[in-house]
């Protein structure tokens, strides 16, 4: 089973889902991240979020999507509009999903509701695996 996770610049939303979803699934799983506009690193916060609850950090980094255009996934999941919108055709994906989530960089520039946002947005993302995607993938 691969996955492959898009999002804009792959520094927050994606890199979120990518750690979520490895962690979450079965170790034969393989689960990427890219961005259509991939940023210089990865959302401090982002790393911050996930080593709150125990799930791995380490290896992640912002991937352009063109790296995997020619790759077949078995799901390809889109986690901002943009993306979906500018995101090359997959013909190699077996299944295609979206699901919109607000960029938690976006608002209130207080640290303690910025990083609650990236909660909110992490949150929101393992809710999502849990009661949609295992199910759809055979494994909830």
């Amino acid at each position: 089973m691969r996955i492959l996770v898009l999002c804009t610049h792959n520094a927050r939303r994606s890199q979120l889902a990518q750690a979520l979803l490895q962690w979450s699934l079965p170790a034969h799983c393989s689960v990427e991240s890219a961005g259509t506009e991939p940023a210089e690193q990865v959302d401090p916060h982002v790393i911050e979020v996930l080593r709150e609850i125990g799930v791995p950090a380490d290896g992640l980094f912002p991937k352009s999507v063109e790296r995997f255009a020619q790759e077949h996934f078995d799901l390809v999941l889109t986690v901002c509009d943009g993306a979906r919108e500018h995101c090359p055709v997959f013909p190699n994906a077996a299944r295609l999903l979206h699901w919109s989530l607000p960029d938690p960089a976006l608002g209130s520039e207080l640290p303690e509701e910025r990083l609650q946002r990236f909660r909110d947005v992490r949150d929101e993302l393992l809710r999502r695996i849990r009661t949609e995607l295992l199910p759809l993938l055979g494994m909830g």
